[in-house]
């Protein structure tokens, strides 16, 4: 460890102050539509890596270009990035059709009565097959509009389980960008870390289930929603989803459902042979920027724990936070106030990543268990801030389609972010006996 040198974090500051500072102000004083994501991070983390590389003079440029090589060229920031290359082929190819007929499938013999249930078991089934809360969430609240105009269930309840099940699948999801970037960063396996997550959200999920149903019981039902649906277009995700279970390989797994998605979806006619290869690029396209922001963020960590920074904050968190359950309290609110800095998970796990390393190691915390603590407070964070791009999304899409509704009225509707919070905790202070069984398997 270097020694602690607080003015090294300067660069996280500068980042924090520009990124959440323009973000306010394009949100709620300019009233810019989707504000915080017309904002080009990749821009304000060049800006951050400039102030680092200002800082510390002693040191020559050279030098500090290479201990950012040291730190881009990370063997976890490569498996990383190629990964995010490989899921954006993934989705490319196989689409994003099968989600709704997924839904309309189940709502087509569940009874009305319990629509609300079968939104959050869809929309969870498919951002854990997707990978994306977002793309599921765009996808999924067209209908929960529909099953609400139709049954009688209110707008703010069915968006809400919308983007709850969304949250519990890019969770747990094998291609999710938060799970692919808590497990490279802490050197762990993804089904390592998927059983770890699963004890967490599941019972998280099914007191959410209960909830949504007691708050069902009392809604005159209306009609049910119909619409058309193409299971065979399911299979490549099943696929996805089985090999990471399994354990096999994250590439060999992404590449088989490759596969298997371009022909099924060139059999059934959903894609022309001559776009495929133009879709496969658009799903590359749409990781650059994720990609880009784990490269630059890996080179400003490897300046600042150069520095001393890491030092000073593993310092700070350390004299507040005490034990291992103290460890884990303390690496779980860092990555949530970096979420709330950011209102992207993804990114506050990336950022997270290099202390909560460190914090592993001090505090005895295993690979797995610290990657799962990343991923769940990220992802609690980043389900209730009214200004994440979840939630901004789904007000946006309830807006197109004729239903005026702010975040607001939703997240007192967001059950599943509130349970896992309730249950990551549970599971942070859970007694001796709880923790030899999780020692065990």
């Amino acid at each position: 460890m270097k020694k602690p040198n607080y003015r090294a974090l300067l660069p996280i500051g500068v980042f924090l102050v520009l990124y959440l500072g323009l973000g306010i102000l394009f949100e709620y004083i300019l009233k810019i539509p989707m504000g915080f994501y017309n904002i080009p991070i990749v821009v304000i983390f060049l800006v951050a890596l400039l102030v680092a590389c200002i800082q510390n003079p002693e040191l020559k440029f050279d030098d500090k270009l290479a201990v950012m090589a040291r730190g881009a060229g990370d063997k976890n920031i490569i498996t990383m990035v190629l990964i995010f290359m490989v899921a954006g082929i993934f989705v490319g190819v196989v689409g994003r059709s099968s989600a709704e007929s997924v839904a309309y499938f189940v709502l087509s013999f569940i009874p009305a009565r319990f629509a609300v249930l079968v939104l959050f078991v869809v929309s969870a089934f498919v951002s854990l097959a997707m990978g994306t809360s977002v793309g599921t969430i765009t996808l999924i609240v067209p209908i929960a509009v529909a099953v609400a105009d139709s049954s009688g269930f209110g707008v703010p309840l069915c968006v809400g389980a919308v983007v709850g099940g969304a949250m519990f699948g890019d969770n747990l999801s094998f291609i999710s960008d938060t799970t692919i970037a808590a497990c490279n960063g802490q050197g762990c396996e993804m089904k390592d870390k998927f059983r770890e997550n699963f004890r967490i959200a599941l019972p998280a999920a099914v007191v959410t289930m209960i909830i949504i149903l007691v708050r069902s019981m009392g809604t005159d039902v209306g009609e049910a929603v119909i619409g058309e649906y193409h299971l065979v277009q399911v299979i490549p995700y099943l696929v996805v989803l089985l090999g990471g279970i399994v354990g096999i390989n994250v590439f060999i797994v992404l590449l088989a459902g490759i596969a298997c998605g371009a022909v099924i979806m060139l059999a059934t006619g959903a894609t022309a042979a001559t776009d495929m290869l133009a879709n496969m690029g658009s799903g590359v396209s749409g990781m650059f920027e994720t990609s880009m922001v784990a490269i630059l963020v890996s080179a400003i960590c490897a300046l600042i724990e150069e520095y001393g920074g890491f030092a000073a904050l593993l310092q700070l968190i350390t004299g507040i936070f005490k034990g291992t359950k103290g460890g884990k309290l303390g690496m779980g609110l860092l990555v949530g106030a970096m979420d709330v800095a950011t209102a992207n998970n993804t990114v506050a796990i990336v950022m997270a990543n290099p202390i909560a390393k460190e914090m592993a190691e001090k505090y005895d915390i295993s690979p797995r268990k610290a990657a799962s603590i990343l991923d769940t407070f990220s992802c609690i964070f980043q389900g209730i801030i009214p200004y994440g791009a979840q939630m901004l999304v789904a007000v946006s899409v309830t807006a197109e389609l004729g239903h005026v509704v702010s975040a607001f009225e939703i997240i007192p509707n967001l059950i599943y972010p509130l349970m896992l919070l309730v249950s990551v905790l549970v599971f942070i202070f859970a007694d001796s006996n709880l923790r030899n069984i999780g020692n065990k398997s």
